[in-house]
């Protein structure tokens, strides 16, 4: 008997096609992250980078254009799976104070302190000064931080005093994390629960409404 046919109300389900410009790039981003670990940022050339993707040096001029725009991309890299990972726990996240925890296990996971992962955001941070377009990303990485956590105060705070609040604690994340990857802390336990004690603290000060 001939197969059933479905129903002319259904529609083909329509898999995205992995695009193999999106494969090539995510393992040049790969390779760029594996060789400023290893190497440094200095030592980090394109040649290296491409043989260890295995492509040629054309290539990755003909993605990135140049190294500067490899390494940006490598830095948006890093800063988007930051953003998504923070955006998954403030979507489970149902009052103000549970969502300002939710950046900050986000942003002092533990995969943050990675030795790899710590040592790029170490180089691209130390570059910033020297490059507006890694400055850019860097500017654009702090506005969406601050603003999680400034949006995550905002029903116990006026806006202004949750912005204040927000630029502090967003502060503290970054000079935890400096502290803890250069103390070479393997999971940042202890800069966790620094964070954690600050904001309960400022909650309680505040009288704020957990």
């Amino acid at each position: 008997m001939a197969a059933q046919l479905s129903s002319s109300n259904e529609r083909p389900i329509r898999l995205r096609r992995v695009d193999a410009g999106d494969v090539r790039r995510r393992q040049l981003i790969d390779a760029t992250i594996e060789a400023i670990a290893e190497l440094g940022f200095n030592a980090t050339t394109i040649a290296e980078i491409a043989r260890r993707a295995d492509v040629s040096t054309g290539l990755v001029s003909f993605y990135f254009g140049d190294k500067d725009g490899l390494l940006e991309a490598t830095l948006r890299h890093l800063a988007r799976q930051l953003s998504r990972g923070a955006a998954a726990r403030l979507r489970d996240a149902t009052t103000p104070r549970a969502r300002v925890q939710a950046v900050i296990e986000t942003m002092l996971g533990v995969s943050q302190f990675e030795r790899r992962i710590g040592t790029v955001w170490l180089a691209f941070w130390g570059q910033v000064p020297h490059s507006p377009r890694f400055a850019r990303v860097q500017r654009a990485y702090h506005r969406r931080i601050a603003g999680n956590l400034a949006h995550a105060l905002h029903p116990v705070l006026r806006p202004e005093p949750a912005r204040a609040l927000a630029e502090t604690i967003a502060a503290m994340i970054d000079g935890l994390w400096l502290r803890a990857t250069l103390a070479n802390d393997p999971d940042g336990r202890m800069a966790r629960s620094v964070a954690t004690g600050f904001v309960d603290s400022q909650f309680m000060l505040l009288g704020l409404s957990r």
